[in-house]
């Protein structure tokens, strides 16, 4: 008898490319997790409508409502989670900070990509710094989320060269397809039970890595 699917709250700030690639990976009934859920701190963010028209429940937070009181919109947002029976938290591209009472409920279950090879270039504005630094290699990094920024445990990053005359842009573009691709991996990895976490780093167990995936 197969395992029951993970349910996967996706939160989302904007467009949200890497919750279609979420949704569109789980759409096998063989993957080990469901997106039963889209969250959005922005009521213009372009992803609810996708979210929507996949059949998928969404709810916006406005955290413009809470003014400065973080936890007053985090326990809104768990009440949220917890009401739609929610197992596993996915960011793509949520541009809130957590305070550590939040982060403490989902510890070990809640992922973030972040479009650099962490550690380096925390924070935003990652390809512009990239380049400025010159860097020959770049990527995305999927890892779990810590209290502080950026600096969970990581679980896997894809790579791409730097190449000459790029851009932001077209780094970018080439990074976004390197998120694509490993963060529905990563997921499916912690729904079925394939991450251990020790000593502060995460490892990957009974799997294949494919190609071009870094993993610690």
């Amino acid at each position: 008898m197969p395992m029951p699917r993970k349910r996967v709250s996706v939160l989302i700030s904007g467009r949200g490319s890497n919750m279609v690639a979420l949704v569109e990976a789980a759409k096998d009934k063989n993957y080990p997790a469901e997106i039963v859920l889209v969250v959005s701190n922005r009521p213009d963010a372009a992803g609810i409508a996708y979210a929507r028209k996949s059949g998928i429940a969404t709810t916006i937070i406005d955290h413009t409502g809470y003014g400065k009181d973080r936890e007053a919109f985090e326990r809104a947002l768990q009440a949220v989670l917890e009401s739609s029976g929610v197992e596993i938290v996915c960011l793509a591209g949520f541009m809130r900070l957590f305070t550590p009472w939040f982060v403490t409920r989902w510890q070990g279950r809640m992922l973030n990509i972040h479009p650099a090879l962490l550690p380096a270039f925390k924070g935003l504005d990652t390809h512009a710094r990239a380049l400025a630094a010159g860097a020959k290699t770049h990527g995305a990094t999927v890892h779990l989320v810590s209290a502080d920024m950026d600096a969970g445990p990581i679980v896997c990053q894809g790579a791409v060269p730097v190449l000459e005359g790029d851009t932001a842009e077209t780094l970018a573009a080439r990074v976004l397809t390197v998120e694509h691709r490993i963060y529905p991996l990563a997921l499916k990895w912690l729904a079925e039970g394939s991450l251990r976490v020790a000593d502060g780093r995460c490892s990957v167990q009974g799997v294949t890595i494919p190609a071009g995936m870094i993993v610690p």
